[in-house]
């Protein structure tokens, strides 16, 4: 997501803006899509969807593919700094995500900090749907990203709908990474579609009450 020449330097002048997620109703656990829609019809600059990424919002597992909204769900934008302002508009304001209302709180901005596991929900890597195939598929983008040593769990088998379609995608939490690899993970993700939420990894302890379907 964001190439550059100028390493782990340049890394470190991407932010988080994490905005408290409220709302009294369950939303769907699959929610990239729409959460990425509501967003751009607030803010009709992001719509390409480059040069940012959506964590999906955390909530609590109440069944039927539905989550619900705790304490600690939040709206996670993860950009670099120069497009912070681009961003802050969301404060205060209602989004709705499969006909749920959710009203976001005013952010806390922060840069981004290395763990030495990362969770991410869901990624989806084009052609890959089989457990084994899809780990070499990771490691291929790992190495890519010049990221050595790094243990690679595939949990359960995951999907996003995109319209009318379905993509399948697994669960996927990386080990045993040093800072600069953890970095260059939570600033590049892996796989694809990450401004829906996916390939966006996140340190595990912020995923404790992630417990959706």
């Amino acid at each position: 997501m964001y190439k550059s020449n100028q390493g782990l330097l340049n890394l470190m002048q991407l932010i988080e803006l994490s905005f408290p997620a409220l709302g009294q109703s369950p939303i769907p656990a699959d929610h990239g899509y729409a959460l990425l829609g509501a967003v751009t019809q607030l803010i009709p600059t992001v719509h390409g969807g480059n040069g940012f990424a959506l964590a999906p919002i955390p909530g609590r597992q109440v069944g039927g593919r539905q989550m619900a909204l705790t304490r600690s769900s939040r709206l996670i934008v993860r950009t670099t700094v120069d497009r912070v302002g681009e961003f802050l508009p969301l404060a205060g304001k209602q989004i709705s995500l499969a006909g749920r209302s959710i009203t976001l709180g005013v952010p806390t901005v922060q840069q981004i900090a290395p763990a030495s596991q990362l969770r991410a929900r869901l990624v989806t890597i084009k052609g890959f749907f089989a457990p084994t195939e899809f780990t070499e598929a990771v490691q291929r983008q790992l190495d890519k990203l010049e990221i050595a040593g790094a243990e690679i769990s595939v949990g359960r088998q995951r999907t996003i709908r995109v319209k009318q379609n379905e993509i399948l995608g697994f669960e996927t939490t990386l080990s045993k990474l040093d800072d600069e690899s953890s970095l260059k993970v939570l600033a590049d993700g892996i796989g694809g579609r990450r401004h829906m939420g996916c390939g966006v990894f996140v340190p595990c302890q912020e995923t404790s009450d992630v417990q959706d379907s």
